[in-house]
């Protein structure tokens, strides 16, 4: 049975003033809590119905899991549709790139507000093998339970971290570029690829702030054939058509692993 004190803890978690403070987050569904079970997160609470906990005990060792019924979940959950299983979990303390020694590409966020975005960013970097995630400080936190819901456990993976950008990129060393998505910029297909540099998108409505302009050593685009009007791509969608630009021959082996599995 849960306590007044869990289920008040529970629902102060849903808001990022108590994620800051309390160091921890909510992670819902199987998918999700399983890949923070396996990684390298500290997840140091389960609730679960009695059917899931059947299902899935082989796969927690030494965890501490509560029964709940599945009313109780409805009451706990932050999904319109609860899943049987929710996770408290410590956040990472990740350390933030060194960008002098930067050896592989780095995603870097400018402003990106909407939830699904980010977690579906997320996502899509995991997909192509990138762990690290540098964000703006107006970024929408990536412990935010929706978030976390569309990262589809690739949270689990994926460093996401929060800085001024204007600072950070003011200690780029010269051999390191820093792409830029813009409307205006070179096609994306005649770009040189490096094999490592900092891939920054900027939000759906206003693009990249212009005071990050000056830190950007090439202007990329994302060309369309479409006549048909369209002003600009959805943020998570341009981010996932620049890390397959650059990253394409690890995402050809990723995708042939999955393709023998």
């Amino acid at each position: 049975m849960l306590s007044k004190a869990q289920i008040k803890q529970l629902h102060l978690l849903q808001q990022n003033k108590f994620r800051r403070k309390l160091g921890r987050f909510l992670a819902e569904g199987t998918i999700n809590v399983l890949d923070f079970v396996r990684g390298s997160l500290s997840v140091e609470q389960l609730f679960a119905t009695e059917e899931w906990i059947a299902g899935h005990h082989t796969e927690l060792p030494d965890l501490k899991v509560e029964t709940v019924t599945r009313q109780q979940m409805e009451n706990i959950s932050t999904l319109k549709n609860p899943s049987e299983v929710l996770a408290i979990v410590k956040k990472p303390d990740y350390p933030l790139p060194e960008i002098n020694s930067l050896n592989r590409y780095v995603l870097a966020l400018d402003d990106i507000r909407n939830p699904g975005n980010l977690g579906t960013i997320i996502r899509t970097a995991d997909w192509f093998g990138i762990r690290d995630i540098v964000c703006s400080e107006e970024t929408v936190d990536a412990y935010n339970p929706k978030v976390v819901q569309a990262t589809m456990g690739s949270l689990a993976r994926v460093r996401v971290h929060y800085t001024g950008l204007a600072a950070y990129f003011g200690k780029k060393p010269s051999d390191l570029k820093l792409f830029g998505a813009v409307l205006d910029g070179k096609d994306i297909r005649q770009i040189a690829k490096p094999g490592k540099g900092i891939l920054l998108i900027g939000s759906e409505a206003h693009g990249i702030s212009k005071t990050l302009y000056p830190f950007i050593d090439k202007h990329i685009r994302i060309s369309s054939a479409s006549t048909s009007g369209a002003e600009s791509l959805n943020a998570a969608v341009a981010a996932a058509i620049v890390c397959y630009a650059f990253v394409k021959d690890e995402a050809s082996m990723i995708g042939l692993k999955h393709t023998r599995e």
